[in-house]
This record gives C-alpha cells, sequence and structure tokens, in this order.
C-alpha cells in the first residue's frame, strides 16, 4: 500500500460513545495526535453518540473542514474546552422542548430538539453537503426496524436492508443528534421514508452505494436511536469482526493502514439487582447485554492488534498510564523506563475520568481538564509502546 500525502501511515479513527465524557476523552487523544503532527493522515473518522458530538464541534469550529495539526492545538481544542465547559446541551434541549408549544409534538421523539439545541447552543448550522470529502465521516445511528447500523456518509443516509438515499440538505445536527440518541433518555427520531429516494444494490450483502437501483423499503417509517445500540466502539466501518481483518471501503481511493480506536464507553457498574416491581430493572438488564456486545467487539479486536501490533492501537479510557507501562515494559525496557519517568495521572484519577457521568451537560474546566489530559495520556503512552511514535508530554500542576 502506498504512504499517505505526508509519508506517514494512513489513518483510520473509530470514537466511541460516552457523551460528553467521551467526547472530552476524544478531544484529548486529538491533541496527541495533533502534537505528532498525525491528523493530516486521518482519512475515515467513524462516530458514535459523545464521538459524533465531538466530531461535529471539531468540523464546525475549523469551517466545516478538518483541521491540520497546527489549527487543533492553537484553535480548535482551546474552543471544544470553551464550548464544552459553558454549554449544556441537556438544559438547551429542555429549555427548547419546554418553551417552545410547537416542540411538544416531539415529546416522544426528543432527538429533534437535541438538533435544535446543538444549532443554537453550539452553532452547527450546517447540512450535510457542508462536510467535504476528506476526510470521510461516518455518523452511526440505528434503525429500530431493522436492527442495523444505520449510517449517514458522503451526503447519503441507510443501511444495507433499507437501500440508501442521498441527503444533502440534510442537517447535520439533526444527524449528529441521531447518533447521540439513546432510548428513554433522548428518544428517536423518526422519518418518513416516501420523502426520500432510495436505492439499493441487489444481491450483495452490505453494499449499498454505487450502481444501486430503485427500492421502496418495507416500512412508511423508520425510527433511528443511538448508534451505540449497535456498536458503542464505532468500528464497524472500519474493521470486520468475523473476518479480523480492515474494512474496504469502495468509496475511498486508498485505504486506512492504521486503526485508531478510541474509548469512553462506561464500564459497567456492579450493584446490588433491584426489586422485580422497579421498572429500572429492565434498563439493568439492557446494560448487561449493551456490555457484552461491547466485550465482543472489544476482544476481537484485541486479538487482532496482538497478531499485527503495527495495525492500529485500542485506547481505552479508565487505565492508569503508569501500571498500563510496567505491564507492557517488555515491549522495550529502554522506552518503558523513559515513560515511567514521565508524569502521569495517578490510578484514582484515571479512575474519576472513566467514572464522570454519561450525560449532556456542561462539564466543569477542572472536569474537561482531567478527562482530556487522561485521553492525552491513554495515546502517548500506547502509541509510544506500540506504535513507536514520539511526542511530549504534559506538564505536571
Amino acid at each position: 500500500m502506498a504512504e499517505s500525502t505526508t509519508g506517514k501511515r494512513r489513518i483510520g479513527v473509530a470514537l466511541s460513545g460516552g457523551g460528553v465524557r467521551a467526547a472530552a476523552f476524544h478531544a484529548g487523544v486529538m491533541h496527541y495526535l495533533a502534537e505528532r503532527e498525525r491528523l493530516e493522515d486521518v482519512m475515515h473518522i467513524s462516530s458514535v453518540s459523545g464521538g459524533s458530538l465531538f466530531a461535529g464541534i471539531v468540523f464546525c469550529v475549523s469551517g466545516y473542514c478538518w483541521p491540520s495539526s497546527k489549527v487543533y492545538l492553537t484553535e480548535v481544542f482551546p474552543r471544544i474546552r470553551e464550548i464544552f465547559t459553558t454549554h449544556s446541551l441537556q438544559r438547551a434541549a429542555l429549555c427548547h422542548l419546554i418553551l417552545n408549544p410547537f416542540n411538544w409534538r416531539f415529546l416522544l421523539s426528543r432527538a429533534n430538539v437535541l438538533a435544535q439545541a446543538i444549532k443554537s447552543s453550539w452553532g452547527v448550522h450546517g447540512d450535510l453537503s457542508a462536510i467535504g470529502n476528506s476526510p470521510t465521516w461516518s455518523i452511526n445511528c440505528t434503525t429500530a426496524e431493522t436492527g442495523r447500523r444505520f449510517r449517514f456518509k458522503l451526503m447519503t443516509m441507510g443501511d444495507y436492508e433499507l437501500g440508501y438515499a442521498k441527503v444533502e440538505k440534510f442537517s447535520l445536527a439533526k444527524a449528529i443528534a441521531v447518533s447521540a440518541a439513546f432510548p428513554g433518555g433522548i428518544g428517536p427520531l423518526s422519518i418518513k421514508t416516501e420523502d426520500f429516494e432510495w436505492k439499493k444494490r441487489p444481491g450483495v450483502w452490505g453494499q449499498g452505494q454505487g450502481s444501486g437501483v430503485p427500492f421502496t423499503p418495507p416500512f412508511k417509517r423508520v425510527h433511528l436511536y443511538d448508534g451505540g445500540l449497535y456498536d458503542n466502539l464505532g468500528i464497524e466501518p472500519l474493521f470486520d469482526v468475523g473476518r479480523q481483518s480492515f474494512k474496504v471501503d469502495e468509496t475511498l481511493e486508498s485505504q486506512p493502514q492504521f486503526l485508531l480506536v478510541s474509548d469512553a464507553g462506561a464500564a459497567l457498574k456492579r450493584q446490588f439487582i433491584l426489586n422485580p416491581l422497579n421498572p429500572m430493572r429492565f434498563k439493568r438488564i439492557a446494560d448487561i447485554a449493551l456490555d457484552q456486545t461491547r466485550a465482543l467487539r472489544v476482544r476481537a479486536l484485541m486479538r487482532f492488534l496482538q497478531q499485527q501490533p503495527e495495525s492500529g492501537a485500542y485506547l481505552g479510557i479508565g487505565t492508569a498510564a503508569d501500571g498500563g507501562i510496567r505491564r507492557f515494559a517488555t515491549k522495550g525496557e529502554e522506552l518503558a523506563a523513559h515513560l515511567q519517568a514521565t508524569c502521569w495521572l495517578s490510578v484514582a484519577e484515571a479512575q474519576s475520568a472513566a467514572t464522570y457521568s454519561t450525560t449532556l451537560c456542561r462539564m466543569s474546566e477542572q472536569s474537561f481538564d482531567l478527562i482530556s489530559r487522561h485521553g492525552y495520556e491513554t495515546a502517548k503512552w500506547n502509541l509510544e509502546l506500540f506504535a513507536g511514535w514520539g511526542g511530549v508530554s504534559f506538564q505536571c500542576n
């Protein structure tokens, strides 16, 4: 395979869900990539929920294009910090719902109201057509009717059972909101399939673009939920779990050579089982199922990376750098010793970052700084220890 225009390996990035916690963690991961001047090598972004919120802010702040490493460090990251520490999407959405009687019709489908909050609070006013093709951005959701991954990508939307439709003028804020539309908390976005022209390539599983033929979906309406219900890691557009290999994307002229997975999903809490009459007991059952699904994807990914360590990195929230470095010190004793001498967050601080609530509320500056630094450090020690990257460290305060 050919190298990127910078002479480095082309990168595919998967950004997990997890509300503002995930957004802050991803901001730190991208801060490290920017310091290494590697944002220019990102060619495909796949995002879910909080990852979609983060990517949307990055594109919006940088004029609806992917920023250079220098622009990210000097303009985008400071602006992201300001937005997440001064604006509450949750509060803004609630105000839009309560104070505007026209929005009462969205009481059970609050993704519409969340989209309004993203526009008014964050200034995301563009359509999907405003986003360029480089890098490609897959905004992932879940189709309730088919149970498949529904995605917005290159001004199209759909899943492989429904088919795909062109949606150049579809609101970017609404696509982001759908990606974060967790059942119960936000609720789905309902769309009428007859409002769009659908195409599907017959007879080929999983292929929805290119030479499709007109197709009528079997549902008059489809309800779109949070992409985390299907794949909270956001890796499916980039990685084939069954085949243990990179996916080939026919829309790209060249394929990613390095897979970077930034995972800030919440770990399953250990707790007493609720009373059988408590309706929240069903949520606990759903949480267990989702946690196991995520664990299976992580195990498959880690098996692939153990066999081909040069092909990517898994950056999971909650692991303190010092412990991780000591565990894998045999990868290079001199490098490990150098990394251990660096100032890192403590185990307690890493756990505090990992257990931050999955919300869309305003963050304190201290919380954003803690979680983003944890993302930065997780990227730094993993990529320097396993991928041969070099870098500089955050300074101890």
